[in-house]
């Protein structure tokens, strides 16, 4: 059995930021266990078509962490990166309007204006009603019931759960702000008001999909990964960890970025929190290419119809310089409506499911872990939806925290 300081679980942008910093603070007793054959973990790329296409989906580095950035730029300097204003649209009958909804009203005809204007003021958080506690309730309150049954809703059971009262309300605060007055101006003055969503700008490499820059990152620390390693077994009392083929690694600290289900087992964890782990749900997401042209400027198109299996299009030759054609995402339960025999890759863990029941889990496991000195991290450590540059953030400071440089 070997025995190191830190021992990281996974080999995706949470591990790879946090063993990085380690070994820029002068920590060398540490190794990560990754089990694909390279680094990346849902940021990894392929060659398809002549082009790069990024297996998890869509996966862009956003502007707005300056520390990020900069760590990234070590690797892949940012004269390698273009940057873009995002251009995210959605389809809606027959065309495509910009995104979010409620701001981009102005594109539609006259009459739907009006419709969903009246829509919005009547929405309960726009009149003073009470904040309802069910999923479904609390879109039609925030956003009226038009724009809840045209878009929102239908969306949303395409790409998370086709019974949406599963997901609990306590992450939607991060939604926009709806209000009718700038909704109003937005229609009278036909431009978006109100606060834009995330990816507001963005970087995206030029020659390469987003998958270099974390292979660039794990190619500075060979030495300290081992690819091909199954985890499977997990003593939460003794920090020691196992693999398929026989592996046995105990250390001061485990960092464990991969599902907790994937672990066959976590001996000495209490009965209640082995429960919990198995009640914590997720989303398999298919990627599809299609060589097809668009004939669009949007970086990626979101589609609510529910006839239609996908729920986002990736526009790929328009941020992926030379390359042709778009990728679809599209849940694993609707993929069966799909066609064709173009390259696909099916992510079995795509994106977490914020369920009713997720915040006391998850609560219970982290602190019980912690007090062993096990630390859950990233999108799947901690089971949250993180977009890659808040999983740089988070690693570089649990990394601190640990390390106290």
């Amino acid at each position: 059995m070997e025995s190191v300081k830190y021992l990281i679980i996974g080999a995706g942008p949470a591990g790879l930021t946090f063993a990085r910093r380690l070994l820029d603070h002068g920590e060398t007793s540490f190794i990560v266990l990754e089990k694909e054959e390279e680094a990346g973990g849902l940021c990894r790329s392929v060659m398809v078509d002549s082009a790069p296409l990024d297996i998890g989906g869509g996966h862009f580095l956003d502007v707005r962490r300056p520390a990020v950035t900069a760590f990234l730029f070590r690797f892949m300097p940012e004269d390698e990166w273009a940057y873009f204003e995002r251009d995210s649209r959605i389809a809606f009958r027959g065309k495509t309007i910009g995104h979010p909804f409620e701001a981009n009203l102005w594109q539609l005809d006259a009459d739907s204006q009006v419709e969903y204007l009246l829509s919005v003021a009547r929405a309960g958080c726009n009149t003073g009603e009470a904040e309802p506690e069910k999923f479904v309730d609390w879109i039609r309150w925030k956003l009226g019931d038009r724009i809840a049954e045209d878009y929102m809703l239908p969306y949303n059971r395409k790409m998370f759960a086709d019974d949406l009262n599963e997901l609990g309300t306590y992450w939607l605060d991060k939604l926009p702000n709806v209000s009718f007055e700038e909704t109003l101006r937005s229609c009278l003055t036909r431009r978006p008001y109100g606060t834009q969503p995330g990816h507001a700008a963005f970087y995206y490499p030029k020659e390469y999909g987003y998958g270099e820059v974390w292979l660039r990152i794990a190619a500075s620390m060979e030495d300290y990964i081992r690819y091909r390693q199954n985890v499977c077994q997990l003593d939460a009392e003794r920090r020691i960890i196992e693999t398929e083929d026989g592996g046995r690694y105990q250390a001061t600290h485990i960092i464990t970025t991969i599902p907790w289900d994937c672990y066959n087992s976590i001996a000495g964890m209490p009965e209640e929190l082995r429960a919990g782990i198995a009640h914590l749900k997720h989303t398999a997401v298919e990627i599809r290419y299609v060589p097809e042209h668009l004939d669009t400027a949007a970086h990626w198109i979101y589609i609510p119809d529910e006839n239609l299996p996908c729920h986002r299009i990736l526009v790929r030759h328009n941020f992926a310089a030379g390359s042709k054609g778009y990728w679809m995402e599209t849940r694993q339960e609707n993929t069966g409506g799909l066609k064709g025999d173009n390259f696909r890759y099916l992510n079995r863990y795509a994106y977490p499911l914020n369920t009713v029941d997720k915040p006391a889990v998850m609560r219970m496991l982290m602190a019980y872990m912690r007090e062993r000195g096990i630390y859950g991290l990233g999108r799947w450590g901690e089971h949250e939806h993180y977009n890659s540059d808040l999983v740089v953030e988070l690693a570089m400071r649990l990394e601190e925290e640990l390390t106290g440089k």
